[in-house]
């Protein structure tokens, strides 16, 4: 961890944090906003997936959901990545990619990533492109989702990224 980032911490979310999740969530205007009860269930049914960044006073200034593929126990799928507009720029959201990722290979075995963007979206983009030269994995991109797929009215297609493989030694 940078010196930068040496001021944060970085650990499971708990049920508590879910109303700032849902917040973090709602302000960087970019997320799919879910109900403020899905974060709630997310952080207590999913928190072994996924992280939060603390600040100095033990507030979430950051977070990453996600799951394993219940038909690939060996993937990790990234949901959201949420960073508050005043800690941006700092290296949180690749700090909270990469101890996640470390820790589901070292736990679970993990061996790839997958995610979702929509196109346009060039910070995600690069937080993923970037994440996997860290790793040393390769990005395979293909539409998972086409636009009209989507019931409730314009959306952009998703495009699923697919990083791996990812090792105990790459994941670091």
């Amino acid at each position: 961890m940078t010196a930068a980032l040496a001021d944060l911490l970085i650990e499971r979310p708990a049920t508590t944090d879910g109303a700032a999740l849902w917040r973090l969530a709602k302000d960087s205007e970019t997320l799919d906003l879910n109900s403020s009860y899905s974060y709630l269930l997310w952080c207590r049914d999913f928190a072994g997936t996924s992280a939060v960044a603390r600040g100095a006073d033990g507030e979430p200034v950051g977070f990453v959901t996600g799951y394993v593929r219940p038909d690939h126990p060996h993937t990790l799928v990234v949901w959201q990545v949420a960073v508050a507009a005043a800690q941006q720029g700092r290296g949180i959201a690749a700090a909270l990619l990469d101890g996640l990722a470390g820790r589901l290979v070292t736990e679970h075995g993990i061996t790839a990533l997958e995610t979702t963007i929509t196109p346009g979206n060039t910070a995600s983009e690069r937080l993923f492109t970037s994440f996997a030269e860290r790793h040393g994995a390769q990005v395979t991109r293909e539409v998972l989702f086409p636009a009209e797929l989507f019931p409730d009215g314009p959306h952009d297609p998703e495009v699923l990224y697919r990083i791996g493989p990812l090792t105990a030694s790459t994941a670091h």
